[in-house]
């Protein structure tokens, strides 16, 4: 069942259902009175191939919202505005759409949308806190640009993504119950005085699904994140499996993954580690006053996190690290991956290409997954959420194996 509320994202809902259709699902829509004004009836029926209405009072013999929430095996909402989040939150029932939520047993999964004031306002926040402290799944929102000319945290993630994460969820696996887990997300920063830094492009959106992925299937997951973009770091706090501990530069990062990674059964590398950090960091901002056209920095290398880790894991702790390679030749980029792998010592290594277009700051990813023969064991594309479930099916294959 698809849950359409009354805000522009609406026309997105459009394309979402079409994708769960074409998956070979059963949609039924239902959309609120303010829904359609954005999108009409017909075109939800059209979509949908199921007859579609907004009132308590069609249908009447069959009780319509009970059957409804009764035959649903998973309900989304999306958009949700701030208004439906916080009648949801209070168990108002006024329409059709809320007395099937009440009405339903059903995973719940909400895509919010709205403007970044309303977003971050304290009485939604709480309307989400008290949401996910009854397991409703939170999928975005996304960070970028609003309608007008605003732009910020508040747009409703794409279709393909609320889809991916709300069908992960009503086909929920617990194939990963009873392991503790470490994963590392974002990019690290080493500053080169007060104001500036050396980083990289890395959202972190990759190593967030990661941790996702492996709480919705049942893992402790602490989430080792350095610096990440907006959306992904909420889509982390979101899971209530998820323990997060915030990192700046590549030396704190690895103090704290070391320090998680005892007692766990899997350490995943995702974050992108910076391989120098400056020789001095200045404590007063560098200027342009003393007239030299040019800045000479000293560079000095960064400890190998991954490598450390591979060589003293615990005895059956799987580790797995993250290639992310500029080589365009795809058996040159594998060759690459295959020595890398050999070199840390890790048990899995996860390589992508990445360029100017690819791998970082995108949505969607695509992967190669290297075993501990050099073979390839595993190769995914699509969102970063399904290539994240790719890398937890082979660490469950690797791991099966002994």
């Amino acid at each position: 069942m698809v849950g359409v509320t009354g805000g522009i994202a609406a026309y997105k809902s459009v394309h979402l259902v079409r994708l769960l259709i074409l998956n070979g699902h059963d949609v039924q829509v239902i959309p609120t009175d303010d829904a359609l004004r954005f999108v009409g009836l017909p075109t939800w029926e059209a979509i949908s191939r199921n007859p579609v209405t907004t009132s308590v009072h069609d249908d009447v013999a069959r009780v319509r919202h009970v059957a409804l929430g009764q035959r649903a095996d998973l309900v989304i909402i999306a958009p949700a505005t701030a208004n439906t989040l916080a009648k949801m939150a209070a168990g108002l029932a006024d329409d059709l759409l809320g007395t099937t939520l009440l009405a339903t047993r059903a995973p719940v999964v909400v895509a919010p949308a709205m403007h970044t004031e309303m977003w971050e306002h304290p009485a939604t926040q709480h309307s989400i806190a008290v949401l996910r402290e009854r397991g409703v799944h939170v999928v975005g929102p996304a960070s970028g640009a609003l309608t007008g000319t605003d732009s910020g945290p508040g747009r409703m993630s794409e279709p393909d993504e609320i889809a991916a994460a709300a069908l992960a969820i009503a086909g929920a696996r617990d194939d990963l119950a009873g392991l503790r887990v470490v994963v590392t997300a974002g990019g690290t920063r080493e500053p080169l005085d007060p104001v500036r830094f050396l980083g990289n492009r890395s959202s972190g959106r990759q190593g967030a699904q990661l941790a996702v992925a492996a709480a919705d299937r049942g893992a402790a997951v602490t989430l080792v994140a350095a610096h990440m973009d907006a959306d992904a770091l909420a889509a982390a706090s979101a899971h209530r499996r998820i323990d997060i501990v915030r990192v700046g530069t590549a030396l704190e990062l690895q103090e704290a993954v070391t320090a998680a990674a005892a007692g766990t059964q899997v350490v995943v590398m995702a974050a992108a580690v910076a391989d120098y950090r400056p020789a001095r960091v200045s404590d007063a901002k560098l200027t342009k006053e003393g007239g030299d056209a040019t800045l000479t920095l000293e560079l000095v290398e960064n400890p190998d996190i991954v490598a450390g880790l591979a060589a003293d894991r615990a005895a059956g702790q799987t580790v797995v690290a993250f290639a992310a390679e500029t080589e365009p030749d795809a058996g040159a980029r594998l060759e690459r991956a295959r020595r890398k792998r050999a070199r840390k010592g890790v048990d899995l290594l996860v390589v992508n290409e990445v360029g100017w277009q690819a791998g970082f700051e995108a949505d969607r990813n695509a992967i190669a997954i290297i075993g501990p023969d050099g073979e390839v064991v595993a190769e995914a594309s699509g969102t970063k959420r399904e290539t994240a479930d790719a890398v937890w099916d082979s660490v469950q294959a690797l791991r099966a194996r002994g």
